[in-house]
């Protein structure tokens, strides 16, 4: 391998020369791309002045709380619709009007009340029948303060009251038809199938939950979220337990690599293999087991989207997907480590040599806590500041009506509607309220300030990143380059990193951050394009935009690389970003075959040690929380969706495992660029003795002539 390593291109800059006072990152530095530390503080400024204009705008409550035809929220605590949490359609059927899907709203007046009805009444027959405690019933459905001596005609003309009144469920907050199926597929509502709509009329059932579902297909989602809330509220604790578990075993696996590497390598791949393995097992038998099962052969094509997802457990088609995917990955598992089988004991060498140097710096382990809390900041920041933004629109309202008008979905004031003009040319016509928006100049710029709000996420978050990539970087190069080791290794490595990369380097951290995030804010601008442009037939422009995306990604994989390289040798030269990205990739492009081999290798292998922490973890999750253990099985807690905790304890555990493995990932990444210049530095003899341990050496065919090998 080394000879292809011997004449590299000199294009690619010369090789590093031997320096006999160069003993480790560099102590005597100055502030780097200092113009981009300002500028990062100004937007910064900016962003803490877009939220303060965000909070001081937004309102929370209109994601939470459904709006009455007058803007006004259902059941919000301190207002007089506090014990009216229910929202009630006037006329359920115009809820199935395609404006539902343009502007979210039903073309009907819409009422808050206390509780759904559970008559089937016409605004008619009630009238009729002088029974006063029915006439109340049905009053409580009308407009505030409606005066019901009026004739019922009357009443429908002034859009007073509905014209008849059915048995209702609340749902999401709103009053929705009782629907029920009959044998044979039958709808009903109560125990009808036909309804007197007050008019003369009569209403099918099905019609009824045809428009049921266009008015409640703006907040399916939230029944699902509710669900998925309820079930948290009861599992959380065996959650938390979960992850403590995952921690636990990540610890464990972590120290164990420290005194057993190679060992260690070679289980945790002979166990992701079984994992992976038991997967398909388990897939296949339960689509063994659903085999001539009533409703088993439904396609999930044919299901559709569903809110219980555990039906698509109930079918063989989802089964087989699952077995299919992890059989590609097992394939793919094993192929690769068929082709990289000799690379493999190197990388084992280099994972040996980093659990070495975490051995001697400790505290790197618990930096990940430092960058969790700091990244969580930012996340919360930019999730409250966007639903603040979101929700900071006014209340638009526009003329509703059911016959022809020339100012139909016009906007309109509801306090001077009554007035105008409008509602003596369309007698019909309604001032209601339709959705938040407005017209002022801060609404204009909405939009902007999302983006705005995005793309500090993306450059905050990065920045965060950075930080902790340049901190190990510099306390892992401390330990490569320490003669003597532990005697020659700074008392807190990871103190001393981390206070040049804050004093020095914000600005370079900043201009790295930057970059990627500029790619990373033109990605989503391609999404947000890609979703508008969803209904458009130009087949070339779709193609241009796919092309763009894909583009975009792969430019972001490299800056990554080459930021992260770039992190190093900041942290241990002190350079600024641009020359300090230079010397990283000319170092990699000098010893190209090696990256290509070693290092893609070694995060390969961390990568199964990250697989096999969530297997194991997910495996005994899955089985507690189905109710599979019959030991434990009282113990589990009822859920709408089992699924629920054992997803959310997996991106946990690969979270955890995650942070910890990123210190081993940082720590190899440094170790190999701080190899590669070991190899460039020096050449065993006594005056250059390499710094690299025995077991590097003795895999590359080297030694150290007259001078003592570095432990």
């Amino acid at each position: 391998m080394d000879s292809d390593e011997k004449n590299p291109d000199p294009k690619y800059g010369e090789s590093r020369k031997f320096d006999p006072n160069f003993k480790g990152p560099i102590h005597n530095r100055g502030c780097t791309d200092v113009l981009c530390c300002i500028l990062f503080i100004l937007f910064l400024f900016g962003y803490f002045a877009v939220g303060i204009l965000a909070w001081s705008q937004g309102d929370p409550r209109k994601v939470i709380y459904p709006t009455d035809s007058r803007g006004q929220f259902c059941g919000q605590a301190g207002t007089p619709l506090e014990k009216k949490p229910l929202l009630f359609y006037f006329n359920i059927l115009k809820c199935a009007s395609p404006l539902v899907l343009l502007e979210f709203q039903c073309p009907t007046t819409q009422l808050c009340v206390e509780r759904c009805p559970t008559k089937h009444l016409t605004l008619l027959t009630t009238k009729l029948s002088f029974d006063k405690e029915e006439q109340e019933y049905y009053k409580q459905y009308c407009k505030e303060g409606v005066n019901f001596t009026m004739s019922a005609p009357e009443l429908l003309k002034e859009g007073l009251c509905p014209s008849m009144l059915m048995p209702s469920h609340a749902f999401t907050r709103r009053c929705l038809p009782a629907l029920g199926t009959l044998k044979g597929g039958v709808v009903v509502v109560g125990n009808e199938t036909t309804l007197d709509d007050g008019e003369g009329h009569k209403v099918n059932a099905t019609q009824l939950l045809d428009a049921a579902k266009k008015s409640n297909m703006v907040v399916e989602a939230r029944q699902v979220a509710m669900r998925i809330f309820e079930d948290y509220t009861v599992s959380w604790y065996w959650i938390l337990l979960g992850l403590v578990i995952a921690m636990v075993v990540s610890l464990i696996f972590i120290i164990l690599l420290r005194y057993l590497a190679g060992v260690m390598i070679w289980v945790m791949i002979v166990s992701v293999i079984l994992v992976i393995a038991y997967g398909i097992y388990h897939c296949y038998a339960e689509f063994a087991a659903l085999k001539g099962q009533p409703g088993a052969d439904v396609t999930i094509r044919d299901l559709g989207l569903q809110t219980d997802f555990s039906i698509y457990l109930q079918i063989k088609q989802t089964w087989l997907a699952f077995m299919i995917i992890l059989a590609i990955v097992e394939v793919v598992i094993i192929l690769l480590l068929i082709f990289l089988r000799k690379r493999v004991l190197i990388a084992i060498a280099l994972i040996k040599e980093a659990s070495r140097a975490v051995g001697h710096v400790m505290s790197a382990l618990f930096y990940p806590l430092l960058t969790f809390a700091l990244l969580s900041m930012v996340i919360a920041y930019w999730a409250v500041t966007a639903v603040f933004l979101s929700t900071s629109n006014e209340q638009v309202y526009k003329v509703f009506n059911t016959t022809e008008c020339a100012y139909s979905r016009d906007t309109c004031d509801p306090k001077t509607f009554n007035s105008s003009n409008i509602t003596a040319e369309c007698p019909d016509a309604e001032c209601q309220f339709a959705f938040y928006g407005g017209e002022t100049l801060y609404h204009k710029y909405l939009i902007v300030l999302q983006f705005y709000n995005v793309f500090l996420f993306f450059w905050c978050a990065n920045f965060v990143t950075a930080l902790g990539q340049v901190t190990l970087a510099g306390a892992f190069a401390s330990y490569y380059w320490a003669y003597k080791k532990p005697d020659d290794i700074p008392a807190y490595p990871i103190f001393s990193s981390l206070g040049r990369a804050l004093r020095y380097h914000t600005g370079s951290l900043a201009f790295g951050s930057l970059i990627l995030s500029l790619v990373q804010i033109i990605r989503v601008f391609l999404e947000y394009l890609d979703h508008k442009l969803k209904g458009a037939q130009n087949k070339c422009a779709k193609f241009m935009l796919s092309c763009m995306k894909c583009c975009f990604w792969c430019l972001e994989k490299c800056i990554k690389f080459l930021n992260r390289n770039a992190y190093i040798m900041i942290a241990i030269y002190g350079k600024s970003f641009c020359p300090s990205a230079r010397d990283a990739f000319f170092l990699l492009m000098r010893n190209v075959i090696r990256v290509a081999v070693l290092d893609k290798v070694t995060d390969f292998l961390l990568f199964l040690g990250k697989l096999l922490i969530v297997g194991i973890v997910g495996i005994f999750s899955f089985f507690f929380f189905s109710g599979k253990i019959k030991a434990v099985e009282e113990a589990a807690p009822s859920l709408n969706y089992y699924w629920v905790p054992i997803l959310t304890v997996v991106v946990g555990s690969y979270l955890i495992a995650h942070g910890f493995f990123s210190v081993y990932a940082m720590c190899v990444d440094t170790l190999f660029l701080c190899f590669l210049e070991d190899l460039e530095r020096n050449d065993g003899t006594a005056e250059r003795p390499y710094l690299m341990s025995e077991n590097l050496l003795s895999i590359l065919n080297k030694s150290n002539e007259g001078a003592k090998t570095v432990a």
